[in-house]
């Protein structure tokens, strides 16, 4: 089988010659055009909401305020985790 291989290539020389050219040529490019970062970004993307309220319990904060916000921020596509401190 290789020597098969070998045959074609020496009596096609200027064949693979200009393969090989194109394929220098093809590989130049892409590595020139390749976004290529030192440290990739792997951090997840959070969203922080801080609300103030006046003189409530937090019995009332959990009810009136978390709970409400939850519910609305479910709707976000892609969800993994929802996590409240009231």
């Amino acid at each position: 089988m290789i020597t098969n291989i070998i045959k074609f290539s020496v009596a096609r020389r200027s064949l693979i010659l200009v393969l090989t050219l194109m394929l220098v040529i093809g590989g130049i490019f892409v590595a020139r055009t390749i976004p290529i970062d030192a440290v990739p970004d792997i951090t997840n993307t959070q969203v922080v909401i801080i609300t103030k309220t006046g003189a409530l319990s937090p019995e009332q904060i959990e009810f009136q305020v978390t709970n409400p916000l939850e519910l609305g921020v479910m709707g976000v596509d892609n969800l993994v985790e929802v996590r409240s401190l009231s």
